[in-house]
């Protein structure tokens, strides 16, 4: 959650809408924001990286147990990112 000040009133935005509103901007706004997002994953330690993955490895293993999770074959997933490149 963050918030923002919207005309004048606080209010509570989610990562999503978060991410939705950062969609809407020009291309070169976003780029600039995507720039600055990784520089601050960059900029954490070795330890949090590790404990961050950890979660999303426990969150990633939570889901497929419960069914939430889905499965591609992996042939699939590098055509499909093959063809992302080119």
């Amino acid at each position: 959650m963050a918030v923002a000040s919207v005309d004048g009133r606080m209010a509570v935005m989610s990562a999503d809408e978060i991410e939705a509103e950062a969609l809407k901007l020009d291309p070169k706004a976003r780029a600039r924001l995507a720039e600055r997002l990784l520089a601050s994953l960059e900029a954490l330690s070795d330890q949090e990286n590790e404990r961050l993955w950890a979660e999303e490895a426990d969150q990633r293993d939570a889901d497929w147990g419960s069914g939430r999770g889905t499965a591609r074959p992996a042939a699939e997933v590098l055509r499909d990112a093959r063809a992302k490149l080119k």
